[in-house]
């Protein structure tokens, strides 16, 4: 088996003031637009969703850069999973544009980290192929 190579990688930081207002505003449609049905589910389970909701935004925006492309056609927001493994680790599923794009460019597995402050929500991740 070859080792695999790193295929992109990509970071993003999230003001949990500028989600809290959106969700205040505009409640679970919001969420709905960042969120799988899944995610809502687990980040809405939370005493506070905000923390858990923002770390899913930059985990999507985090994906779309280690792609090369951003968030539109090539990859949308819905088309990007943020799931939780048997032990609570991060783990993504990609569907849609996000899958096709990310086959070819030859990206075969991710790693993800998340994080979340008083203030901020973190992502990085990891394209490897």
């Amino acid at each position: 088996m070859s080792p695999l190579s790193v295929l992109g990688l990509g970071m993003d930081l999230v003001d949990q003031d500028r989600i809290a207002k959106s969700y205040e505003q505009f409640g679970e449609k919001f969420a709905l637009k960042i969120c799988t049905q899944q995610e809502w589910d687990y980040c809405r389970g939370q005493s506070n969703p905000i923390p858990s909701l923002s770390a899913r935004f930059a985990a999507k925006e985090a994906v779309s850069k280690a792609l090369g492309v951003g968030i539109g056609s090539d990859c949308e927001l819905h088309d990007i999973e943020v799931v939780l493994d048997e032990r609570r680790a991060p783990f993504l599923i990609l569907t849609g544009a996000a899958l096709h794009t990310s086959q070819a460019k030859g990206i075969s597995s991710w790693m993800i980290t998340l994080t979340h402050s008083r203030h901020a929500a973190s992502a990085v991740v990891i394209a490897l192929g």
